[in-house]
């Protein structure tokens, strides 16, 4: 596809490995200058908690317990962050950050995720 986009919104994706550093990193043209970090900070949060942040958020908004995730330092509790997984195990993670709407970035990550799952067996 037309990585770098998703319709006509520019985005930025980072990938991570399991400890949360930085590892690639692609930002569309036009995209916000505020994606370059969202996208990383995104995907350290998914690969920290082995967990998609778009449902870290949501358990974050319903749970008053799960709310304290926000004062971790690094973590960003919006929707795009999903971890990749070999097997069972996390290795890392994968972010997209500038759709309109961290559900859209959630979907474009898992797409990019379903289209090269061949290379996590």
């Amino acid at each position: 596809g037309d990585f770098g986009r998703i319709g006509q919104t520019p985005i930025s994706a980072s990938v991570v490995d399991r400890a949360g550093l930085l590892k690639a990193f692609v930002r569309g043209d036009n995209a916000g200058p505020h994606t370059i970090e969202a996208s990383r900070a995104k995907a350290f949060t998914s690969a920290s908690a082995k967990a998609p942040t778009l449902a870290m958020m949501e358990n974050a908004q319903k749970n008053p317990g799960a709310a304290n995730l926000t004062v971790i330092p690094g973590f960003l509790l919006l929707g795009g962050g999903v971890p990749i997984k070999a097997g069972a195990n996390v290795i890392g993670a994968i972010c997209v950050a500038g759709a309109p709407g961290g559900n859209l970035d959630a979907q474009c990550a898992d797409a990019v995720l379903e289209e090269n799952a061949a290379l996590f067996k």
